[in-house]
C-alpha cells in the first residue's frame, strides 16, 4: 500500500462539511491503495470539535502530532482574557459568543479593526505561519524513518501549502496543494485591512504555491478557473460531497411544515425578505402558523435570531446551536424545505458550500438564497434538486414558499431522485486516489 502524507490543521476535525472533507478521503482512501498519514497540530486552537466523526478514521490511518504555537495567548493578555474580539474569532469561522465569521464588512469596534490589521499584516498568510519551519524541520527528519510516496497539504490555513512547498523542495516528493477555499480571491480577503506591502506578500505566495505544487485541486468550477488563469500548474476538481453511510438511515417526517439550515450561518447572508414572506404568510394563514417551523442546526450570527424574531417569528424559531454531524443529518432528512443563503459577497458566486452536498443526499427540496448564476445555482438547478432566488426578489421567493407549503398541505412534497451519485465520497476519493497515482507513476 503506498502512503500519503497529508498536511491538515483540523484534525480532530471540527463538524464543518468543508472540513470533513479530509476525513472522508481519509476513511476511504486505503480502499483505493492508500494509507493517509496525518500529521497535524497536537494542541490546535479549535472552535468546535464534532468527536463522532473520529469513528469516520480508518485503522490503517496514521495520526502524528506535533505542537503549535499560536499568537493567541500574547493576543489575550492584550485585549483582555474572554474578550469577544479574540484574535482566533478572526481567524475561523464559528466560536462561542462570537460572530461565526467576523471577516466581513459589517461595522467593526476598534479592537476588531486593529485584529484584523494584526492578522492581515503581521501574520502572514495566517497566524498558523509560525508552525511552518519547526513541521519542515520534523518532517524532513520524519520521513527518513518514514518515507511516503507523495505529499497533501490542505488549507485554509494556507500556511498548511507552505509546509508542503518547502517539503517538497526538500524531498523531491510529488505534492498536491488542495485548496478548500481561495486565497486572495477569499470574499474576506479584501476586509483584513492590508497594507500594499501585505498584499504583495500574499500574492507572491500564493503563486509560489500554485507554481511550486505537482497539482492543484479546487473545489469549485469557478475557483479552478480563477487558479488556472494564475499558474501552469494542471488544476484539478475536486468537488466536496457526501458519504451515502451518512444518509442510508431511515428517517421519519414530523408532522411541521420545516425550514430548516444547518451549519454556519452568518450576518452577511441573513435572507430578510425571506423572513419577511413567512411572516406575512403567518398572519395571513393560521395553519401556516402552527405547522411552521425554523429550525437552526449549527452557529447561528446573533443578527439572524434577532432578525427573525423582529418578523415575529420568534415562537416558531427552533434554535438548536451547535450539534455534532449526526444529529446535522437528522434535521436535513427532517426537513420540509432546507434553505442556503450565500453570503453577500460578490466573490461567493464561486464558492460550492459544503452543506449543499449533504443537502442533495437529503433528497429535501433546497431553497438556495443568492447569485442566482453562481456555482450553487447551477448544481440546484442541474441536479433538480430546488430553486435559486436573490436575496430580494420577493416575488419568487414568496411563490416558491406558497407552492412548497401547497405541496405540503396536500402531501406532494416530493423528494429529489435525480442522480447525484458523482458527489459521493467514494467517487470523490476514486478521483483523489487517480490523481495520487498519477503524479507518483509519472516523473514530474
Amino acid at each position: 500500500m503506498k502512503r500519503v502524507l497529508i498536511i491538515t490543521y483540523y484534525w480532530p476535525p471540527s463538524g464543518g462539511s468543508g472540513v470533513q472533507r479530509w476525513v472522508k478521503f481519509a476513511k476511504y482512501l486505503p480502499k483505493e491503495g492508500w494509507q493517509p498519514v496525518i500529521y497535524t497540530p497536537e494542541n490546535p486552537e479549535l472552535t468546535t470539535v464534532d468527536k463522532t466523526l473520529a469513528a469516520e478514521i480508518p485503522p490503517e490511518a496514521e495520526i502524528v502530532k506535533r505542537r503549535i504555537l499560536e499568537p493567541y495567548g500574547i493576543y489575550r493578555k492584550l485585549m483582555g482574557k474572554g474578550s469577544s474580539t479574540d484574535l482566533k474569532t478572526l481567524t475561523s469561522a464559528g466560536s462561542d459568543g462570537g460572530e461565526v465569521n467576523p471577516l466581513n464588512g459589517g461595522g467593526k469596534s476598534w479592537k476588531q479593526r486593529l485584529s484584523l490589521f494584526i492578522r492581515g499584516n503581521f501574520f502572514i498568510p495566517d497566524p498558523r505561519i509560525l508552525w511552518v519551519k519547526p513541521s519542515v524541520k520534523f518532517l524532513k527528519e520524519y520521513l527518513k524513518a518514514h518515507p511516503v510516496d507523495a505529499i497533501v497539504t490542505t488549507g485554509p490555513p494556507q500556511s498548511m501549502h507552505l509546509i508542503g512547498l518547502e517539503l517538497s523542495r526538500e524531498t523531491g516528493l510529488p505534492w498536491l496543494a488542495d485548496f478548500r477555499d481561495p486565497w486572495t480571491k477569499m470574499f474576506y480577503y479584501k476586509h483584513l485591512g492590508l497594507s500594499q506591502k501585505a498584499d504583495k506578500k500574499h500574492r507572491e505566495l500564493e503563486k509560489k504555491v500554485l507554481d511550486g505544487a505537482t497539482r492543484v485541486i479546487a473545489v469549485s468550477p469557478m475557483v479552478r478557473k480563477d487558479f488556472e488563469a494564475m499558474t501552469s500548474t494542471p488544476v484539478e476538481l475536486i468537488t466536496n460531497g457526501f458519504d451515502e453511510t451518512d444518509f442510508n438511515r431511515h428517517f421519519d417526517l414530523d408532522e411541521n411544515f420545516n425550514i430548516t439550515h444547518t451549519g454556519l450561518f452568518a450576518s452577511d447572508g441573513n435572507p430578510e425578505t425571506l423572513w419577511k414572506i413567512l411572516s406575512d404568510k403567518c398572519q395571513a394563514d393560521k395553519e401556516f402558523q402552527r405547522s411552521l417551523r425554523i429550525r437552526l442546526v449549527g452557529k447561528t450570527d446573533k443578527e439572524i435570531i434577532a432578525s427573525i424574531e423582529a418578523a415575529g417569528l420568534g415562537p416558531n424559531l427552533m434554535d438548536f446551536g451547535y450539534r455534532s454531524h449526526e444529529v446535522a443529518v437528522a434535521e436535513q432528512k427532517n426537513a420540509s424545505v432546507l434553505i442556503l443563503p450565500l453570503r453577500k459577497e460578490p466573490e461567493y458566486e464561486a464558492v460550492l458550500p459544503g452543506k449543499l452536498f449533504e443537502y442533495l443526499a437529503s433528497r429535501r427540496p433546497i431553497l438556495g438564497i443568492g447569485q442566482t448564476e453562481g456555482a450553487m445555482a447551477r448544481i440546484v438547478r442541474d441536479t433538480g434538486s430546488g430553486m435559486v432566488y436573490d436575496w430580494d426578489d420577493e416575488k419568487k421567493l414568496r411563490t416558491c414558499v406558497d407552492f412548497w407549503w401547497d405541496e405540503f398541505k396536500n402531501d406532494e412534497l416530493k423528494d429529489n431522485s435525480s442522480d447525484i451519485s458523482m458527489y459521493s465520497r467514494r467517487k470523490l476519493t476514486k478521483r483523489l486516489a487517480a490523481l495520487l497515482n498519477d503524479i507518483t507513476e509519472k516523473p514530474n
